[in-house]
C-alpha cells in the first residue's frame, strides 16, 4: 500500500468529503504530505473498485467516502506490516549510523 492511500484510509476513520481527507492527512502528517485533488480522487476510486471504501452523499449532495469492513480488515494488515517494517528498523538503525 502507499503511503497516500494508507493516510487517506486512516483519515476514514470518520465519514469524509474529499476536501476533508485533505486536510485531514495534512494534519496527521504535520504538514508534510500534502495532498492534490487528482491524486486523492484517483486513489478514491481505486479504493471503490476494490470495496474498501462506500461513496454516498449527504444531505447537501456532497460526496462522502466511508471505509467498508474489507477497508479495515486491509488496513489491520497493513499496520502489522508496518509495525513490523518499523521494529527491524529501531533494532538495526545503530548499525547505519
Amino acid at each position: 500500500m502507499t503511503e497516500t492511500a494508507f493516510y487517506i484510509l486512516l483519515s476514514l476513520t470518520e465519514p469524509r468529503h474529499g476536501y476533508g481527507i485533505i486536510k485531514c492527512v495534512e494534519e496527521l502528517t504535520e504538514g508534510r504530505l500534502k495532498l492534490g485533488s487528482g491524486t486523492v480522487y484517483g486513489t478514491l476510486t481505486k479504493m471503490q473498485k476494490d470495496a474498501m471504501i462506500a461513496v454516498f452523499a449527504d444531505e447537501k449532495r456532497k460526496t462522502i467516502y466511508e471505509v467498508t469492513d474489507c477497508g479495515k480488515r486491509i488496513m489491520q494488515v497493513e499496520m502489522r506490516r508496518l509495525k513490523e517494517l518499523y521494529t527491524n528498523a529501531v533494532k538495526f538503525e545503530g548499525d547505519f549510523l
